[in-house]
């Protein structure tokens, strides 16, 4: 198979959530397949830009707190003045909340849904509207969840939200495929983050999810650069609207 087909050389991707853990392993390998990276972060992404621009490629920092949709119009703005264009958008960016059922607050749970479903389904919709006017193809890749396809316990919002994910992914398929425009999306298994700290430093809790996972141990935030510069290239023209466990095996026990 030709290389050139997983190059991303003069691409641009809009990476929400990209100054840390999985945003940032995924933003550096983009990078080094030669895609320039905006990355869309609450806070500073300096890390992440010194390891895209390492890479050989261009990073633009645009700080925007994605708990509201207002900072959409002027994401897609500040890139196409920078870039041009944006070829590719990762949903990356999502937080959680844990509680029990019985005790979780309307608060958590709209915090949540605001930023892992909302914000993701109108920023994916803004990048949309941009690919059909100007008639191009674009790529859109939202990150799932293990609780995309299972209910898990004291995460009722994130449940919600992340299962939200992979049914808007396929929505977005059905209605944007012949437009040009392929939605995918990844589920990363567990992985060494910050959001898996405390369980990783659990040794009871540690175990007994490592007993689970065919592969034996964690993940980590560069195991998605590759499936994310797969549903990002031309590779991945003809695939809509599926979603990619990336989990060691978690799922298939």
């Amino acid at each position: 198979m030709q290389t050139t087909l997983f190059d991303l050389s003069g691409k641009t991707a809009i990476i929400t959530g990209c100054n840390t853990g999985l945003g940032q392993g995924m933003a550096s390998g983009l990078a080094e397949a030669g895609c320039n990276i905006v990355g869309v972060n609450r806070r500073s992404a300096e890390t992440t830009r010194q390891l895209v621009e390492a890479a050989g490629a261009q990073f633009l920092e645009i700080e925007a707190d994605l708990g509201s949709t207002a900072p959409i119009a002027e994401i897609m703005q500040k890139t196409e003045q920078h870039f041009g264009k944006a070829d590719i958008l990762i949903n990356n960016a999502g937080i959680i909340r844990r509680a029990d059922a019985l005790s979780f607050t309307e608060q958590d749970w709209d915090d949540v849904l605001d930023v892992n479903l909302k914000s993701l389904f109108f920023l994916s919709q803004a990048f949309a509207q941009a690919c059909i006017q100007q008639q191009r193809r674009g790529k859109i890749i939202n990150i799932a969840s293990m609780l995309s396809f299972q209910g898990g316990i004291r995460v009722p919002s994130y449940t919600a939200s992340k299962s939200g994910v992979l049914g808007l992914t396929r929505l977005m398929a059905n209605e944007w495929a012949s437009q040009g425009i392929n939605a995918n999306a990844i589920a990363p298994g567990y992985m060494a983050t910050n959001n898996t700290e405390a369980l990783r430093n659990d040794p009871d809790r540690s175990k007994e999810i490592l007993n689970r996972i065919p592969a034996g141990q964690w993940g980590n935030p560069e195991d998605l650069a590759g499936a994310a510069v797969f549903l990002a290239s031309d590779a991945s023209n003809y695939v809509h609207g599926h979603t990619l466990a990336v989990d060691g095996g978690w799922l298939a026990r």
